[in-house]
C-alpha cells in the first residue's frame, strides 16, 4: 500500500545551560495545533527490527509533582484504553485499568 498523505507532528525542547529542559512546545499543523507549550512529553517509538521501545520522557524543571502524577495517570489509563483497542483484549484491559485506580488511590488523586 503506497503512501498517499504524510502528517508531520514536530517537538521542541529549550534547554538551560545545563541541557535541563527549560521549556517545551510541539506543534501538529493538520490538527491546527502551532507552537503550544507544554510541561511534559511521554513518546514512545516501537523499533520492529530490534523488537524493543524506544522512549523519550522529557518535562520542565518548573512541571509541578501533583501534575506530574496526574499526567502519568493519564497516561496509564490511556494505554490501558489503547491496548485493549489494539489487541481487543478485554480482560486484560480492565486489568489495566484496575491498576489505575489503585495508582489513583495510593496517589490520592481520586476522592
Amino acid at each position: 500500500m503506497a503512501v498517499i498523505h504524510k502528517s508531520k507532528i514536530e517537538f521542541n525542547v529549550g534547554l538551560d545551560e545545563n541541557k535541563v529542559p527549560e521549556k517545551l512546545n510541539w506543534s501538529a499543523e493538520e490538527a491546527g495545533i502551532s507552537d503550544e507549550e507544554a510541561k511534559a512529553f511521554m513518546i514512545s517509538v516501537w523499533d520492529s527490527k530490534a523488537k524493543d521501545t524506544l522512549r523519550m520522557d522529557l518535562w520542565t524543571k518548573d512541571m509541578p509533582i501533583d501534575e506530574m502524577k496526574q499526567f502519568y495517570h493519564q497516561t496509564l489509563v490511556s494505554m490501558a484504553n489503547t491496548f485493549e483497542r489494539a489487541t481487543n483484549d478485554e480482560k486484560m484491559g480492565a486489568t489495566m485499568r484496575d491498576f489505575c485506580d489503585y495508582f489513583a488511590e495510593k496517589l490520592e488523586l481520586k476522592k
